[in-house]
């Protein structure tokens, strides 16, 4: 063995330490405020992971399935769910691969969301409910609705993607940096990259607040703890995501909905053109606008998105 590539192999292990080390102190860095206790809620045993949920309130069950997104949690409907305890049985949950709820180390489908809705319902909800999702959820939540609609007396989402972009499948090129994401020690170091501090203040400005100065600093650190919890085994679900694996046609199962409200929000791009692709291929879906808001109204607007939501609930 040449010492060139001793030197090599000394190297190759001694950057892998160093990122190792590094991956552990940002994890105990993102997690040290325990900003997500999980000691107010309770654990759904299902058979792909322990999934944390709260309830509150009584009356109709409501069930609020927040965005897909490694952070994102039930905190994104913490400004409406006491509003909505007053006259519901609120369910609020962190799916599978975020917040508190376990995040295996599987590719997650749009499938597996799914089963996990119905299993929900059918286990701990037990009777019709209302479904509300917020936007990657949202073609899951009507995949759900269509194979089960005994379950659902109706389904609301919020600012769901447009149709066009659900029809992205996965590709080689997808599944190789799945499968790089994947990797325990430089998948978790690019994870943590893409979850950084910076980048979760950059995406709830741009994306998700349409006054960037709105977005309160605990929100960027509940969002930032989320992404973090479990050890950055959110990676798993964020190369699910990018590789196409989350994704559902629901455009053939459009038409045969009929219990389906689309809440959204005017400052949100094409906001517009994407209630009109929903509304072209099924003229019974009801739709509303919340103003000054962009993919988040539930947390940038809290009082006008309620106004908006308890119009569809209480017809």
């Amino acid at each position: 063995m040449n010492k060139s590539f001793k030197k090599f192999i000394a190297f190759t292990v001694c950057a892998t330490a160093g990122i190792h080390c590094i991956n552990r102190i940002i994890n105990y860095t993102a997690t040290l405020k325990n900003l997500l206790g999980s000691d107010k809620g309770n654990f759904y045993n299902w058979k792909n992971g322990d999934i944390f949920y709260t309830v509150s309130g009584s009356g109709s069950p409501v069930l609020l399935v927040h965005d897909l997104h490694p952070a994102s949690s039930s905190v994104e409907w913490s400004k409406v769910i006491k509003k909505l305890e007053k006259n519901h049985k609120v369910y609020c949950i962190d799916i599978l691969g975020c917040g508190r709820s376990d995040k295996p180390a599987i590719t997650y489908t749009s499938y597996l969301f799914v089963q996990m809705i119905n299993d929900f319902v059918k286990d701990v909800i037990k009777e019709e409910t209302t479904l509300i999702a917020t936007g990657a959820s949202s073609s899951f939540s009507i995949m759900t609705n269509i194979m089960n609609p005994e379950n659902f007396k109706k389904v609301i989402v919020v600012n769901p993607e447009c149709l066009s972009d659900l029809m992205s499948q996965p590709n080689k090129k997808k599944v190789l940096y799945k499968y790089f994401m994947d990797c325990p020690i430089f998948g978790t170091f690019f994870y943590n990259v893409e979850m950084g501090h910076n980048n979760i203040i950059k995406m709830l400005q741009g994306k998700c607040y349409s006054n960037n100065r709105m977005v309160p600093t605990k929100i960027t650190e509940m969002y930032f703890e989320a992404a973090h919890l479990g050890n950055e085994k959110g990676r798993h679900l964020l190369s699910s995501i990018c590789a196409g694996y989350t994704n559902v046609n629901v455009g053939h199962a459009i038409p045969k909905i009929k219990n389906l409200c689309i809440i959204g929000s005017r400052e949100r791009a094409n906001n517009m053109k994407i209630i009109d692709e929903y509304t072209r291929v099924n003229s019974t879906i009801e739709t509303a606008s919340v103003s000054g808001s962009k993919y988040l109204p539930q947390l940038e607007v809290p009082e006008k998105f309620y106004d908006v939501l308890n119009m569809f609930l209480n017809k």
